[in-house]
């Protein structure tokens, strides 16, 4: 299991931080279950973005042990990770969120993720835990501090 945080670790003035390094917080959107959505469910993440406002997949390869996540879920314990893009050429290549780097079936892959600009009041869907596809509202991307 990983154990970063968001916080900085690179405290060391030797390692240069990407400037389009982006803490982005996904928060569950209404559904049937959470009609006003929930934001006591949900993803806080970092990861580089293009102008585009896009996953850079160039500056990740770079950055990548920059690129944690946090999922928050009530009423368990928090759960920390990384942002990982598993290949597979243009139709089959994806992103997801992992927490045991030695399993994959912990691996929460996000839908079209490399396709999604991270902009507030964009949505995003990931299948979580439970097999399940929710969807989750971008409340808030800010500069990597």
């Amino acid at each position: 299991m990983y154990t970063g945080t968001h916080a900085r670790v690179a405290s060391d003035a030797s390692v240069v931080v990407p400037e389009n390094l982006r803490c982005i917080r996904l928060e569950l959107a209404r559904s049937p279950e959470f009609p006003a959505g929930s934001h006591r469910h949900g993803y806080e993440f970092v990861a580089p973005l293009d102008s585009r406002r896009h996953i850079d997949l160039q500056q990740w390869k770079s950055a990548r042990h920059f690129c944690n996540v946090r999922r928050f879920w009530s009423g368990e314990a928090d759960q920390f990770g990384q942002l990982i893009h598993k290949p597979g050429g243009d139709e089959h290549a994806f992103w997801a969120f992992d927490y045991d780097p030695s399993a994959s079936e912990d691996d929460e892959p996000g839908h079209r993720f490399g396709a999604h600009a991270f902009v507030p009041g964009e949505y995003v869907t990931i299948r979580g835990h439970d097999a399940k596809e929710h969807t989750f509202r971008v409340v808030s991307v800010s500069p990597f501090r």
